[in-house]
């Protein structure tokens, strides 16, 4: 593979990090002027959006079949037209059903293109450069979860239609397309140079079944805390503003850890180093919910520059549990942490409903001593270390 060539893929899985960070992240910027747009409650309105993380679940979990099937290049461009008729559909319909389609259509255009992005990574990359490279491409999804939400805000400020932000969002697809041209993808399944070896060492080991509940439960942690922090910050009497201002400085950090990390990940054994960053977070997430408000701040930039790392660990450490990186195993990894995304409301909903969100983070704090517990055990089973040796000696 020439050089070009690689940073090209490269720049694609940024960019397919940066479309799906954009597309969940700006949702609650626009909610409001889409509920009004069609005359409906806010709340019945977020339901909708479900339609775009159903989208985004089922495109991850099919394409490690689809991947050997239909070539790389081919889906990504198809994504294309797929992205154009959403936005469209989005510009041009008046029905809320037109709407929730368009929404899924966007949910398996993003589901798509993060699940080709994560495999590329995974397959250009070696050892601890992987962990690092796959950090980095990370980190693109929050950028794009802080630069966004500030276009949609110039954007509704001049009183410019909320769809408008969709057509923004879909010139990041435009730049993957135009990187699709000239470009070689890594040809899968049957006709793949190295078919039959990949066959015969595809056993994938308990450690991915630790990795998988790992996934599920950092992100359902994850995302159920950060979900229920405003309100519960609100609670304690802290302004709308500083509840808020919580969440971005856990996001800011979060990004800054993702650039501190794709540097420091490459020193260390990546089991070890998830174990102890996960151990630290379930620490930090306790002292936030249970310490002084004073110090809640430091406590969440804290929480988010230490679990910055762990997810993309785990995708990491769960492709090098095979010799060769598999689609498959890659996306099942991925699969089991939107699950746990499709959950947080599911689960934390009810919870808040019936205890409060101080129960809610009290449960995510939970989820977070169980990827610490997985990780740990994990070191027992791992089969990186063996890979990793023989990936060294060639």
């Amino acid at each position: 593979m020439t050089n070009s060539n690689r940073i090209k893929l490269t720049w694609i899985s940024f960019f397919s990090y940066a479309l799906t960070g954009a597309l969940v992240i700006v949702t609650g910027m626009v909610m409001g002027n889409i509920a009004d747009y069609f005359q409906l409650p806010v709340s019945s309105m977020s339901n909708t959006f479900t339609f775009l993380n159903a989208g985004i679940l089922i495109s991850i979990f099919l394409n490690a079949w689809l991947m050997e099937i239909v070539p790389l290049k081919t889906q990504l461009r198809f994504g294309f037209v797929l992205m154009v008729a959403a936005v469209a559909g989005l510009m041009l319909s008046h029905s809320i059903a037109l709407f929730s389609a368009a929404m899924f259509v966007l949910g398996l255009v993003s589901g798509i293109t993060m699940s080709i992005g994560t495999f590329l990574i995974t397959h250009m990359y070696e050892g601890r450069q992987r962990g690092a490279r796959l950090l980095f491409t990370d980190s693109f999804f929050s950028m794009a979860g802080m630069i966004f939400p500030m276009v949609a805000a110039a954007l509704l400020a001049r009183s410019i239609e909320w769809y408008w932000v969709y057509a923004c969002i879909g010139l990041v697809y435009v730049a993957i397309f135009v990187l699709t041209f000239g470009c070689e993808f890594p040809v899968l399944g049957k006709k793949a140079p190295n078919a039959t070896e990949t066959v015969a060492k595809e056993k994938w080991g308990i450690g991915v079944l630790f990795l998988s509940i790992a996934a599920l439960c950092y992100i359902l942690g994850q995302l159920g805390f950060i979900s229920w922090v405003p309100e519960y910050a609100k609670g304690l009497g802290m302004s709308l503003n500083d509840a808020g201002k919580l969440v971005s400085d856990f996001w800011m950090s979060y990004m800054f850890g993702m650039w501190a990390f794709s540097f420091i990940l490459r020193f260390f054994d990546l089991q070890r180093i998830l174990t102890v960053l996960a151990g630290a977070a379930t620490v930090l997430m306790y002292l936030f919910i249970n310490g002084s408000p004073d110090h809640m701040p430091w406590f969440i930039l804290t929480l988010g520059f230490f679990s910055s790392a762990i997810y993309t660990s785990i995708i990491t450490l769960g492709s090098l549990q095979t010799k060769v990186a598999s689609p498959k195993l890659v996306n099942f990894v991925l699969t089991c942490g939107t699950i746990g995304t499709m959950l947080t409301f599911v689960v934390t909903g009810p919870i808040v409903a019936h205890s409060g969100p101080l129960a809610a983070l009290h449960t995510a704090n939970v989820l977070y001593a169980v990827v610490f517990v997985m990780c740990l055990v994990l070191g027992f089973v791992t089969r990186h270390r063996q890979h990793n040796a023989t990936a060294a000696s060639h």
